[in-house]
């Protein structure tokens, strides 16, 4: 199981403890190779699930002591040795399950309910690993992590598109006289420009309403934290400037883009 892929979130990157990131590094595996599961491939819909579900099954093993087989014997290590909540990893599974079967979200809440599963676990078991899982942290860290999703959503529509899925959701597309073939066909309108406004504002707010969970971490897990956030802040600044046209001018972070976002961190 290895990390391949760019991800907002950060993973075992020099700020962390050294002690946290071999636990840090087995679940970032086990959660992108059960997403290239549902994800990559040619594998039909009913062999992705019977994938899933056989890691399922795995968790299942971990939950109850027995033990695990060799691929997953590191993760059940580390679970076992600092205590984590298995249900979270159960919880990116069902995530993963869902993109094999669901491509449309009817509204903001239906969106919300895929983050709390896809998104907030990673940053759940984060707090979990520092003994900072108190419920505001808990809470705060997920406006963070279900927003650094949504700004992954707002980057890569053209993306999605490709693989069959449009994560905005059918109430705002409907509320902005969006129909799909425009994104089929990556046209800008002014009517897309507001629609991309309405979903970074509100991404935005989400972030910045997680943002003081970086004052209750110590030490450089904090300075990673405000990182993450500046730079997905940084993302959603880029789609504004770009007036929403994602499909000419995907948003990437550039050396450029890193040092802003490090200064800003500074200053939180």
């Amino acid at each position: 199981m290895s990390v391949d892929h760019y991800e907002n979130f950060p993973v075992a990157s020099l700020l962390l403890p050294r002690r946290l990131r071999r636990p840090i590094e087995a679940i970032y595996r086990f959660a992108r190779a059960a997403d290239d599961i549902a994800d990559e491939g040619e594998a039909s819909d009913a062999e992705r699930l019977q994938h899933l579900a056989a890691y399922r099954g795995e968790l299942a093993r971990m939950a109850s002591g027995e033990p695990a087989a060799p691929a997953f014997a590191e993760l059940a290590t580390v679970v076992r040795e600092w205590r984590l909540p298995v249900q979270l990893l159960g919880d990116l599974l069902d995530a993963f399950a869902q993109d094999v079967v669901k491509k449309r979200y009817a509204d903001y809440p239906e969106l919300l309910d895929y983050c709390r599963r896809s998104a907030n676990p990673v940053g759940r078991l984060l707090l979990h690993l520092f003994a900072r899982a108190s419920e505001t942290n808990l809470r705060r860290s997920d406006c963070i992590c279900t927003a650094l999703q949504l700004t992954n959503f707002w980057q890569d529509i053209a993306i999605d598109w490709q693989k069959g899925r449009v994560y905005l959701p059918q109430a705002d597309l409907a509320n902005f006289a969006i129909s799909e073939t425009q994104i089929a066909a990556g046209r800008w309108s002014a009517e897309w420009q507001a629609l991309l406004d309405f979903q970074v504002e509100r991404t935005e707010r989400l972030m910045n309403q997680g943002a003081a969970l970086v004052h209750q971490l110590p030490g450089r897990i904090g300075w990673e934290i405000r990182l993450t956030v500046q730079s997905g802040l940084r993302i959603l600044e880029q789609i504004r400037l770009a007036r929403g046209d994602v499909f000419r001018h995907r948003p990437v972070l550039g050396a450029g883009d890193w040092m802003r976002a490090a200064g800003r961190a500074f200053r939180m």
